[in-house]
């Protein structure tokens, strides 16, 4: 992530300022689309049966009780180039080896959840579909858009897309960023859409108008273009604070969604776990790190 930064902080300056381990054969291909289908189908249904709004957030103890959900951060998604270094190839999957990644997790009977969903398990123990599993992006890039998407979609998963407010609509000399009505057509397609600051600014950093900056415009700006209220978070760099909660909770957000390191003790819903799938990773090390982790 840190290296993806450095082109997009030179953009911001001149505009101002990542079981059953097979396929299923060829001949039962129809098979497969069905059943993806009825999946789709009944997670959809469960999601749109979850009212947020009397859900009451329970202890920090209970929360912690339960299993965590595996939840998976992605950035980039293309191939590789020469002028990526050791540490940029962390943070960049390449095409066929993210389209293995999601088929084998189709495979091994994962089924893609989305915040409402976690946020009523996390609080009130709801039943989850059976090897619940979460995706999710950062940093607005389009190939999210063009290669991700389609992707996930082809298997009847959908994600939540954490969009950096700064670079939306933006071509740069590295990566090109999604646009407005791409964010939108996500959302309208059923994925969510999260805050991720407007220009990527560590968290643990912010004072006085900073809030205004990197939580206020861009959430405003973000539900304008979705016409939906944003509930999600995740902090530049995975970093956080505790004192900073306060200013989340007070502008309506629910969850706050963190890297690897511990969960708070006190505040578990802002801190949500996700691991990074690395660049560096085949499908199995994915599949063995999910099931690591969490």
């Amino acid at each position: 992530m840190k290296q993806h930064l450095l082109p997009l902080l030179a953009a911001a300056a001149i505009f101002t300022a990542s079981c059953q381990s097979k396929s299923q054969t060829n001949t039962d291909n129809a098979d497969v689309k069905d059943t993806l289908a009825q999946t789709s189908s009944m997670e959809e249904v469960q999601a749109e049966k979850i009212d947020v709004s009397k859900i009451k957030v329970a202890d920090a103890k209970t929360i912690l009780a339960r299993k965590q959900v595996p939840i998976l951060c992605y950035h980039q998604v293309r191939n590789w180039k020469p002028t990526d270094g050791k540490v940029g190839k962390d943070y960049i999957v390449e095409i066929q080896n993210f389209k293995d990644q999601v088929k084998m997790l189709a495979d091994s009977g994962y089924h893609s959840i989305l915040p409402d969903q976690l946020y009523a398990y996390l609080n009130t123990g709801a039943p989850l579909p059976s090897k619940p599993i979460m995706f999710t992006f950062d940093d607005t890039d389009m190939d999210q858009f063009t290669i991700a998407a389609p992707t996930l979609k082809k298997y009847g998963f959908k994600a939540v897309y954490f969009i950096m407010t700064v670079s939306i609509g933006r071509k740069g000399k590295f990566v090109d960023y999604m646009t407005k009505e791409q964010i939108k057509q996500l959302s309208d397609e059923g994925n969510v859409i999260g805050s991720h600051t407007y220009d990527h600014k560590n968290f643990k950093k912010y004072t006085g108008k900073d809030w205004e900056e990197q939580l206020d415009k861009p959430t405003k700006k973000l539900e304008e273009i979705t016409g939906k209220k944003i509930t999600e978070f995740a902090y530049p760099f995975g970093l956080w604070n505790a004192q900073g909660f306060p200013e989340l909770k007070k502008r309506g957000f629910r969850m706050a969604f963190s890297l690897a390191d511990k969960r708070d003790q006190n505040d578990p819903l802002f801190t949500v776990r996700r691991i990074i799938a690395s660049g560096y990773w085949s499908p199995k090390t994915l599949h063995n790190s999910i099931v690591k982790s969490f």
